[in-house]
């Protein structure tokens, strides 16, 4: 018999908009076909281990399915194949892949994703130039459907329309219980990077479209929006690829695949609401600029200081108190770069800052409707939540979607339905796949029911 379901009051990462729903701990595939048979008038939502930012983890007075407990990888093969359950994390698969010389190919900013969140959102990372985003290395998906039934979808199969409407559907089309995923060889756990400084947004722009990118297969920045002026997003670009293990030095070359990626305590709860402002961001942000070198070239970096250093410290969102914070992340297409540096200028001279800033260049994208990168530029930047920041966003949100571009689905938290339409042309495509598999729409969201999705 399933655990009994547990009243729970639920928020995304960015602690905002929580709403209250029976969370049902998933331990194996019956728990979850056991539940869709009775999914009650709310419907039904897995959530992993809450890492999207706003509403698409929970069902306000319907069921939430808490997959984290649904965490077996069954199989790595010799030929770099995982089979993993939807609740095992990105953390998990990477430590025990490692030791098979195994990288997992496309990893966010934190690796405490599960791999039916990283499906659901179809993540990208700082390799999407080179890799693309994580549904293009998912071989299957086992997807438990509305009638309670099992379905394997294949990218290229009879249910190829579900595969691809599964991947950045955001747990819309059902609920994945396994997936096979095409690792990257590696021959080590480390980065082999180049570092560049530089003075404002221009010369960052000129960095990254001089074709030097193509040398790396990861590549983003931190800019600063605090600066204005001949100033304006000045930022830390790092760029790299995994080493080699003639690239590292002796004392990492005779254990090249230790994973070297220590975690410490959780932040405590106590930050008050403000703590983060414009003047502490704007002294972090002075910090971080001059801390990182003019140029260097060839250091040999674990992840946590290359890719994931909030990893080091869980629960590091309290710092912005219980009012929480929104994450802003937008793409533009190529060709849009004048509306790009337009973002910067309106977001540093408002009264709003972000001290946790990444600009990247995004690569094609794949065949799934709903998936969030293409070809251009994306920013991701962390506002706490202070009066006016609505005003903000809208002014920034029109910019965006006049230039062809469109919001990331686990990142936003507040954007109209009307948004998501203007930015996700496909998005009747998906929907009409979706009603297929779903005809009762069973499978919903605070999200869903906000942007209108379902």
């Amino acid at each position: 018999m399933s655990p009994a379901p547990i009243r729970r009051s639920l928020t995304g990462f960015g602690r905002t908009a929580p709403s209250t729903a029976w969370v049902a701990p998933i331990a194996t595939e019956a728990d979850v076909l056991d539940a869709l048979r009775k999914p009650g008038p709310r419907g039904v939502t897995a959530r992993g281990l809450g890492s999207s930012y706003g509403d698409p983890a929970q069902n306000a007075g319907g069921q939430v399915l808490d997959m984290t407990g649904l965490n077996r990888i069954h199989a790595i093969s010799d030929s770099g194949i995982a089979t993993v359950d939807a609740g095992v994390s990105l953390d998990t698969l990477m430590r025990t892949a490692l030791p098979f010389g195994l990288w997992v190919p496309v990893l966010p900013g934190t690796r405490q994703v599960t791999v039916g969140g990283a499906i659901a959102a179809d993540i990208h990372g700082k390799n999407h130039h080179s890799a693309g985003s994580f549904g293009s290395h998912v071989l299957s998906v086992d997807l438990a459907c509305a009638d309670a039934g099992v379905r394997t979808l294949t990218p290229d199969g009879p249910d190829a329309e579900l595969f691809w409407a599964t991947i950045g559907g955001m747990g819309l089309t059902g609920v994945v219980l396994r997936a096979t995923i095409a690792m990257k060889r590696t021959e080590s756990a480390y980065f082999v990077v180049d570092t560049d400084r530089t003075d404002n947004l221009d010369e960052l722009m000129a960095l990254l479209t001089d074709g030097s990118d193509e040398e790396y297969d990861y590549s983003a920045a931190w800019f600063d929006t605090t600066t204005t002026g001949a100033a304006l997003g000045r930022a830390v670009l790092t760029r790299g690829s995994l080493a080699r293990r003639d690239e590292l030095p002796a004392k990492l070359a005779g254990n090249p695949l230790r994973f070297d990626a220590p975690r410490l305590p959780s932040f405590p709860d106590v930050f008050p609401n403000g703590l983060a402002n414009r003047w502490t961001l704007r002294a972090f942000s002075e910090l971080w600029w001059r801390k990182a070198p003019r140029r260097e070239r060839g250091a040999v970096q674990n992840i946590t200081a290359f890719y994931q250093p909030l990893d080091v410290m869980a629960d590091w969102n309290r710092v912005y108190g219980k009012r929480g914070f929104l994450q802003y992340q937008f793409i533009v297409p190529m060709g849009a770069e004048d509306t790009f540096r337009r973002i910067v200028e309106i977001i540093a001279a408002s009264d709003h800052a972000s001290g946790l800033n990444v600009l990247k260049r995004f690569g094609a994208g794949n065949q799934a409707p709903l998936s969030f990168p293409a070809p251009g530029w994306t920013i991701t930047v962390d506002f706490p939540i202070a009066p006016g920041l609505s005003q903000l966003c809208l002014t920034l949100d029109e910019l965006v979607l006049d230039a062809g571009g469109r919001h990331y689905l686990a990142k936003e938290s507040r954007v109209s339905a009307e948004a998501i339409r203007r930015g996700y042309p496909r998005l009747d495509e998906w929907r009409k796949v979706r009603a297929a598999a779903d005809p009762a729409g069973i499978f919903t969201s605070d999200m869903a029911r906000r942007l209108e999705l379902v």
